[in-house]
């Protein structure tokens, strides 16, 4: 008999931890018994029915009882993970500890997947990869050993990826009619890709008046002549066991991918050298680039399949 699994949410009032939120909901292993808010205290945790009477604690190291809990997920903005995982690791080293910052995506004790490229090892400490790179590291798995030189990949993102706190790319007025660049060196997940990836990866977010969903483009070279079918080939033997990520010749489109699990891999070109080739991938960036993954990730270490409580096509 396969066990329930006890899970303490930190923060979680933003966009991902509310799509988690609702993720844990419907899984039939994952019970939510604690969430802590540093500024929801009190209030009732929405979107959660397997306990409707469920209120947020007050977010403090000095007030967390992790008794009888088997996961702790951290949905902290970057930078704060650190005093919370000391504290967790105070009371028990076999907790499990999801962090969905970039805090950890550097550690070697820290566990980082993408469930469909990475080894699925039982590390209790799990580092969740960044959307874009989620994206920019689906794109280019199946033909890694091909790679040669640069990998250059522009990203498109609607403006939840801003997060929910009032900032000037998740502005109505600066969005109007309007694409935002920004980071355009040295972001964050550009280091994720050139760590967990392929090392000579540059790449230029911008972010764009809809609400969720991505888009990457990624210009890679390679080190040999390659024809149309069998590129595309490589891609469908890669992720034919893979459920949520979907190849097709066209480019794929972010509305349709918007509200789902899926990531959709196509748009597949190569220049006259048969060298150069262009790759699009779409995910949305809540889910398969953040609240998806975390539950594959908790999956993984909890032994159980990848994709339980992911309902998906």
């Amino acid at each position: 008999m396969i066990k329930n699994f006890n899970i303490a949410l930190l923060g979680g009032r933003g966009y991902v931890g509310q799509e988690i939120v609702k993720l844990i909901n419907d899984h039939p292993n994952f019970l939510l018994k604690q969430a802590f808010s540093s500024s929801s205290s009190g209030d009732k945790v929405p979107n959660y029915t397997k306990n409707k009477n469920l209120s947020y604690s007050l977010l403090s190291t000095n007030n967390m009882d992790l008794k009888n809990i088997d996961i702790v997920i951290l949905a902290l903005p970057n930078n704060e993970s650190y005093k919370y995982v000391e504290t967790i690791r105070k009371v028990s080293s076999t907790i499990i500890i999801l962090d969905l910052s970039s805090d950890h995506r550097f550690e070697d004790r820290w566990a980082y997947r993408v469930p469909e490229v990475h080894d699925h090892d039982l590390n209790v400490n799990i580092s969740n990869p960044g959307c874009y790179a989620t994206a920019m590291q689906l794109s280019v798995a199946p033909i890694i050993n091909l790679v040669k030189d640069k990998l250059v990949a522009v990203g498109i993102s609607g403006f939840s990826g801003a997060g929910s706190s009032p900032n000037d790319k998740n502005d109505s007025k600066n969005l109007a009619n309007n694409i935002i660049p920004y980071k355009l060196t040295n972001h964050i997940h550009e280091r994720e890709v050139r760590v967990h990836g392929y090392s000579k990866t540059f790449f230029s977010p911008h972010v764009a008046n809809f609400f969720r969903g991505i888009l990457i483009t990624s210009h890679i070279q390679i080190s040999r002549e390659i024809e149309l079918i069998e590129l595309i080939k490589l891609y469908k033997d890669y992720y034919k066991e893979k459920n949520l990520v979907s190849v097709i010749e066209a480019e794929p489109m972010i509305n349709n991918v918007a509200k789902t699990h899926q990531a959709i891999i196509g748009g597949f070109s190569i220049d006259k050298s048969k060298r150069n080739i262009t790759i699009c991938c779409v995910i949305d960036n809540l889910l398969k680039g953040a609240a998806t993954q975390a539950i594959q990730n908790l999956n993984i270490s909890c032994n159980l399949n990848n994709l339980t409580g992911i309902k998906y096509d």
